[in-house]
Parts: C-alpha cells; sequence; structure tokens
C-alpha cells in the first residue's frame, strides 16, 4: 500500500482524492487545507485538517495548490526528509524546499470539480530530484491507471505551454462560439458533434492534416463575408490572427 497526505482542496485535489480513494493500493492518511470548510464534506471518508503541526506521516506529501503557494507551504511543512510532491505544469520542482525529498506528480489533464475524469485517460508527468522515489511516483500512478512519463522541468513547462493552446485557448474559442450562437437565437448544441469530431480526428492523424475551412484553401469571398458577420471587435481580431496563421502554415497568401 502507498500512503498518501493531500495538502490543498482546488480541482486537482479533489480529483486526486476521488481516484485515490479508489484505488486498491493507496490509502489517504489525510487531508489537509487551510479552511476545514472545503473538505468538511469528506470527513465520514477521510482524517481532515487545517493544522500543519498534526500532520500524519506517510509516504508521500503530494501539494495539489495554487502555483502561488507551493514554495511557502513545502517551507512550513513541520517535518524533514519525507518525499514531497507539487501537481503543477509550470512551477520548477526546486521550487519545493529541500528540507525534503522532493518530486513533480503533473496530471496532464484540465479538471473542474463537477465534471468526472477518467483517470485511466491522464498521462502523469513524473519528475524526481532523489532517484530511488522514482519507483514509487511511477506505482502511485500505476495504482490509479495512469501511464507514467519521467520528464524534466524544461519538457514539463512546455507541455504546459502548449496545453495552454490546446485547451484553455480552445475553450475560450468555444465560448465565443456560443457567444456568437446566442446573439442569433442559435443553439449551441449544433455544434458539439463538430467540436467531438475535430477531437477524434488528431487522434489518428497529426492536426496539420486535419485542417479544414476557409483560410486553409484560401477560400477569400467566403473570409470577407464572415467578417462582416462578426460584430465583436475582440472576435473580428481573433478570426483575422488564426486565419492568417492558418494561411502561413497552409502556403496561402
Amino acid at each position: 500500500m502507498i500512503s498518501v497526505v493531500l495538502l490543498g482542496a482546488g480541482n486537482v485535489a479533489t480529483h486526486l482524492y476521488r481516484a485515490f480513494s479508489k484505488s486498491e493500493t493507496i490509502v489517504i492518511n489525510q487531508w489537509y487545507n487551510r479552511t476545514l470548510t472545503s473538505i468538511s464534506s469528506y470527513a465520514n471518508n477521510v482524517s481532515i485538517t487545517n493544522d500543519l503541526s498534526q500532520l500524519k506521516e506517510a509516504d508521500i506529501y503530494i501539494l495539489a495548490v495554487s502555483d502561488d503557494s507551493i514554495e511557502k507551504l513545502s517551507q512550513d511543512l513541520p517535518f524533514t526528509n519525507r518525499l514531497v510532491a507539487h501537481t503543477s505544469g509550470s512551477v520548477s520542482m526546486h521550487d519545493l524546499d529541500k528540507k525534503n525529498q522532493i518530486a513533480v506528480f503533473y496530471p496532464l489533464q484540465t479538471f473542474s470539480k463537477d465534471a468526472d475524469i477518467d483517470f485511466t485517460d491522464i498521462p502523469i508527468c513524473i519528475e524526481v530530484y532523489e532517484k530511488q522515489n522514482l519507483q514509487l511516483l511511477k506505482d502511485l500512478a500505476k495504482a490509479v491507471g495512469c501511464e507514467s512519463h519521467k520528464i524534466t522541468t524544461e519538457q514539463r513547462r512546455t507541455l504546459h505551454l502548449a496545453a495552454v493552446f490546446v485547451n484553455n485557448f480552445t475553450n475560450q474559442l468555444y465560448r465565443i462560439g456560443h457567444e456568437i450562437c446566442e446573439s442569433k437565437s442559435i443553439n449551441f448544441n449544433l455544434l458539439k458533434p463538430l467540436i467531438t469530431e475535430t477531437a477524434k480526428k488528431v487522434q489518428t492523424i497529426t492536426p496539420y492534416m486535419a485542417q479544414t475551412g476557409p483560410a486553409k484553401r484560401n477560400d477569400k469571398k467566403t473570409i470577407k463575408k464572415q467578417l462582416k458577420l462578426i460584430e465583436n471587435e475582440e472576435h473580428e481580431a481573433i478570426y483575422k490572427l488564426l486565419t492568417s496563421s492558418i494561411k502561413k502554415t497552409h502556403g496561402q497568401r
């Protein structure tokens, strides 16, 4: 069994708790958060605390907190020479206080508390300072059904950057599409099969090969008509920028 103390109560922490709870080879010794109200509903299932001095012993302490809180929380831990890992995609492993053994356990996925996640589809990016801890982190990932990947800090930060483009920016485009539909009383659900198919295509072919649309085929008439339809200046700027990027990628002018 792998014993865990979970610190934090945000989206990542909540989903890790759910995944760890389902595993037959992980035991959650304790769940910490600065305010108990965020985790009080779990009190019947796991030991909870808001007092760092009362943290129990465990094989690994996972800091699933905001990026800005990682360094200070690791400094405030009241023990030494235990394994402490954060879950951030962009924070250096070396931001963790080296009074303890340090590592990164980064689940590469978007998390919302109210959205169910299948952890078996999530790659876990692992980074360790002490080599002897690598196997434990691999075992922890395996215990929740995930593939693990040993990567460097630079690779993890680059992955996080790429994730911002394919997830956060893409979702903002969904929001714009939703706004455009609502402006003309169109049901956004009509676009959902297209969204699904677009995501499915890049599972089997490259994004370059999957590209379609007026910019790729340099359909100037359609582009001109669509620009006239856009009523929001910010949306127009985004349309022009992405159209230019697609045309450049596919050798159009």
